[in-house]
């Protein structure tokens, strides 16, 4: 049992592509009408309506709307609850479950509205939504769990065949230690200036920006400091253009790649880790590619 919530507790992908959710709820949509369509269960073969194949199809279209509906808004409503740092293999079991069930119930009203008067639609309330929830539950844990599976292998592996440190985090930084890196806040008043090299990696979150850097310390290590800018991650971004190795590697990430020591993967992709073990910046998969390749030069 101690095995069970160990595994879902592990970290999951989380999509937050809109366009990407839009097409697998269409896509799911497509597969349910065409179903009900081909089979008609829940003894719709002795039902008897006109145009049954565009009403059948009908379930499809509640089976789009709904899961649209999960898959995309209640992510913009609790962004942090879906970010990579809290999203796990139960999570995602959770709400693809939730979402057959919310499909079963929105199906079960369309029929009802569909139904004349007199006709009976042959399965009880309680029988169809359970029915359908059942059926679709065993096959979601399966496919939940068998891409956690293949995700972690996938970047475990490769990561694995990256050389163990990657850039030159350990070593004296040469090039970039007398000039400057000057970012400045939305107001144009608000400044923050150092040195490239010194540059970890910059988070966004909600309106500010954490700018993570090694401030000189003339008694011992240089210390990592946090200042917060009032600006978008894509500002503090275009005022860095020209600094070929400090590049965008997430939605809300800019990373120093000259300062990543190794790279680790799990299911939601690569982690960068920087000086110490003290971070983690992770890697979105659409920047996986063009990433590695540049770190791989860096080794």
């Amino acid at each position: 049992m101690p095995s069970m919530f160990r595994l879902l507790s592990q970290p999951y992908p989380s999509e937050d592509d809109f366009w990407r959710q839009l097409r697998k709820a269409a896509a799911i949509g497509l597969f349910i009408g065409l179903f009900l369509a081909v089979f008609q269960p829940f003894r719709l073969s002795s039902w008897e309506t006109t145009n049954k194949l565009w009403k059948l199809l009908g379930f499809g279209l509640i089976t789009f709307v709904v899961t649209a509906f999960d898959f995309t808004v209640w992510q913009r409503l609790f962004p942090n609850q879906f970010s990579d740092a809290h999203w796990t293999v139960g999570r995602e079991i959770l709400l693809v479950s939730g979402n057959i069930l919310l499909i079963a119930i929105g199906n079960r009203l369309y029929l009802e509205g569909l139904l004349t008067e007199g006709q009976n639609s042959g399965t009880g309330w309680l029988g169809m939504i359970m029915i359908t929830f059942l059926i679709g539950l065993f096959p979601v844990i399966a496919l939940v769990m068998l891409n956690y599976i293949t995700q972690l292998r996938k970047y475990t592996e490769a990561a694995a065949k990256l050389p163990t440190h990657v850039a030159h985090a350990n070593e004296p930084q040469i090039l970039g230690s007398t000039t400057t890196l000057t970012l400045v806040a939305d107001n144009e008043k608000d400044t923050l200036t150092l040195r490239p090299d010194s540059l970890l990696f910059i988070e966004s979150s909600d309106n500010y920006c954490t700018v993570v850097y090694l401030k000189n310390n003339p008694v011992g290590p240089d210390l990592p400091v946090k200042p917060l800018l009032r600006s978008s991650l894509s500002r503090l971004e275009a005022q860095i253009i020209g600094r070929p190795n400090i590049v965008r590697c997430h939605r809300s990430y800019v990373v120093n790649l000259d300062r990543v020591e190794r790279v680790t993967g799990n299911a939601q992709g690569y982690k960068l880790h920087l000086p110490g073990g003290q971070f983690q910046v992770p890697v979105a998969r659409r920047f996986n590619d063009s990433l590695i390749n540049q770190l791989k030069s860096l080794a």
